[in-house]
Parts: structure tokens; sequence; C-alpha cells
């Protein structure tokens, strides 16, 4: 590809120090014959690279060193960016700071006028706005800087984590850097780090990976703790609940962390015994929650009427209606049985029994795996209920973080025993 343009062209041959040679490297004078584009399309400054490494940028985050004898660079000032053959149009945006003395270094994220390409490691010049005097230099450490929060205190040591030039080095300080883990595809991409290479520096490091995410053996033991802990501060908070569904969890231990490195993070104290899981509910082994005598015989003798239509149970104010017991006390015994894991409140002062959910989960998982997705009518067509009874499983679904909406649609989030 041509990149930024992202045009796709074909080499047909290159000549190497004007010999027509099969290869190339750096430190050589190359030239390409290239076919599927018109010389007046390709500019100074762009680069041919393997489609995968196609990553355009109008930001990046860099070091800056100021030179001697130049005044202080000030935030957001007005600079001329040379990097490589390029030359563009920049603002600095300073990280952390107000201004940068002369002799003096520090972060920055500069935001260029069009894209380009940059990777980390990249040395870069800066002049001043008139392009005439050279006021300072620096190497790109991040192309992939993030839009929040970017001059915070774990933000600022994160650059000094990729400011390393070792990869392993670089890479070792990031994964301890990062409590949800480092994005492996990406950080390949800014450090141009081929699958081989990135293998054994993974491998060396020993880190965890999860996917296409790393962490450092630390950091890993260190989000159990975290899972552990979250989940016996809620047993204090709420000792009447039987436990935490999986995704608020998630959300406790650490919210940015991703489904998949959570699913993987839950899986060994599963395991070992050290976490227990109930219907949907996930607890502490030593966490018990007994229902009262008198709500297990009234339980017992409710429950019949929701079992008899699982997927459309009576609401409420029927089963008070059918039975003769007082609709509140029937409120306040759904909510205490939900509270123990044998019921879901799928729609206000509609429950539906766990059984019934279970059943439920498993369609809405095979009509996801047929159509690509659930719908409230092929679910209507699934259950025999309504469409309105339809949509508000399908809601409670979401709710609850096993499906996502999409428009109309509902996704699937993991696998259907999650």
């Amino acid at each position: 590809l041509l990149s930024p343009p992202g045009k796709a062209v074909r080499v047909r041959s290159l000549r190497v120090q004007d010999t027509a040679a099969e290869s190339g490297h750096a430190g050589q004078r190359i030239a390409l014959a290239l076919s599927g584009i018109e010389k007046s399309q390709i500019e100074r400054g762009q680069w041919l690279v393997t489609p995968a490494l196609h990553a355009p940028l109008r930001r990046f985050d860099a070091r800056i060193r100021v030179l001697s004898g130049q005044p202080p660079l000030k935030h957001w000032t007005p600079v001329h960016l040379h990097l490589g053959a390029e030359d563009v149009p920049a603002r600095i945006s300073l990280l952390g700071a107000d201004e940068i003395a002369p002799g003096g270094e520090h972060w920055a994220q500069i935001s260029v006028d069009r894209d380009i390409g940059a990777l980390a490691g990249d040395r870069f010049i800066l002049r001043d706005a008139t392009a005439r005097h050279t006021i300072a230099g620096g190497v790109v450490l991040d192309i992939f800087p993030p839009s929040r929060k970017k001059s915070s205190t774990e933000r600022l040591a994160m650059l000094a984590a990729l400011a390393d030039p070792d990869p392993a080095g670089a890479l070792r300080h990031a994964a301890e850097q990062q409590a949800a883990g480092v994005d492996l595809t990406t950080h390949a991409l800014n450090r141009n780090l081929d699958s081989a290479t990135l293998a054994a520096l993974c491998r060396q490091l020993n880190l965890k990976i999860v996917g296409t995410t790393a962490f450092a053996p630390s950091r890993w033991q260190a989000l159990e703790i975290r899972l552990l802990a979250a989940l016996a501060a809620e047993h204090e908070r709420a000792p009447d609940l039987t436990g935490v569904e999986r995704d608020r969890l998630r959300r406790l231990t650490l919210p940015i962390l991703s489904r998949p490195a959570f699913d993987a993070l839950l899986a060994a104290p599963l395991a070992d015994g050290r976490i227990a899981q109930t219907n949907a509910w996930l607890h502490l082994p030593e966490h018990r929650v007994q229902l009262a005598a008198a709500d297990r015989d009234l339980w017992l003798t409710l429950k019949p009427l929701l079992d008899a239509q699982p997927c459309n149970p009576p609401r409420v104010r029927d089963v008070a209606r059918a039975t003769g017991v007082g609709e509140d006390s029937v409120r306040a015994l759904f909510k205490r049985i939900a509270r123990h894991g044998d019921a879901w409140p799928v729609a206000p002062d509609h429950y539906f029994t766990a059984a019934a959910v279970a059943v439920l989960a498993r369609t809405v998982a095979t009509l996801n795996q047929r159509d690509g997705c659930a719908r409230a009518a092929p679910l209507r067509d699934e259950i025999g209920g309504g469409r309105k009874v339809a949509i508000h499983i399908l809601e409670f679904f979401d709710r609850i973080g096993y499906t996502r909406r999409v428009r109309d649609t509902h996704i699937l989030r993991g696998s259907p025993e999650q």
C-alpha cells in the first residue's frame, strides 16, 4: 500500500544502488518500479508498506528536547514537523507542563494537519512556524495516544516505559504499567515488531497472554487479589444476596478489563474452589444465604404458577389474584427469592425462575448462532409468547450483560455458558 493514501500498488522490480536486485534494506538507496498508480499521485514523505502496517495518523506522543539558546517551547506552539522526508505543519501539546525550558526535555503530543506515517523510535525535527529556525528535536513514542487523561500520572509513567529503546524493556515496563494489560497488536505495530519477535519477547518476559492482550505476572496476581477483594466487599455490603453477576463483578474488579481477560482471570479461582457459582451468581464458598422457613414454604406454594408457563409466567398481581396472597407480600417474597438466585426480575413485577432464564439464554444463543443475532419476533416464535414479553426478555439480557443491543438486534457477548 501507498500510505497514508492507502492506495494499492504492485512492485514490478527494484534497483539497489543503481543495480537490479531482488531485495533491499535500510541504509541503501532503492528505486521501485510501481504499477497501479500514476507518478503524480506520489508525494514526498509517503510510505510503501505491507497492508498490515498501514496506520496513518494525525497525532502521536513523543519526547521533545529544546535546543539550547532557543526560547522556551510553550503549550500549543505552532511548528513545522520534519519526520523522514515529511514536512507538515503541527501543534505541540505539552503533557503535564506549561513549557519546556531551553536545553530541557519533556513529553508532548504532536498534532499534524494531515495524515502522515510514523513509528515509535522515529526521530524528528521541529522548526518554527516560518520554517526558518530549528527549535527542537525528539523521538516518537506512541502512535496510538489516548484521547482522554493524556496528562495523567499513569499516562506519563506509560510514556516513560515506552521511551526505553530496548524492545524487551519497553514491553516489560508497559505491561507493568497497564493494569488492563498491553494490546499486543497495537504495541507490535507501534514498535514495528514482527510476530516472531513479539512472541519471543512475551516468552522471555513470562507474560500472561489472553487473546491479544499481555499482562505482567505481578499485574495478573494483583488483578486476582482485586477480584477476590471485590467479591468479599460485595458480600459485606449485601449479605442477603447470593452473590454477584459475572459482568458486574468484572466492573467491580476493573471496569476497563476486557471480558475475555476477566473470564481467564476468573477461571483459576473457579477451578480451585476459591470462588463458587450458584446459578448465575458468583460468590465466595463460605458465603451462604438461607431462606427463612416461611419464605421457603410460600415460595414452594407459588413457584408452580411460574413453572406452568416458564417463558411467560404470571406477573405479581396475577399470582396474588390466583392465590389470594396479598400483592405486596408476593412482591416482597419474589424480591427476596431473586436475591437468593432462584428467580430473576426480567421486567417490573415480572419474575422468571432461574431455570426458565437458563432456557431463554440458550434460546437466545441458538438464535445468535443461526441468524447472527436475536430479534423479538424470532424469539417470540421460539417461546410461544407475545412480542412485548420477548422484547422485555431481550432487554433483560442486555441489562445483565449477556447480550448487547445493536439497533433492533441483540448480539451475544462471550460464549453461551457465560
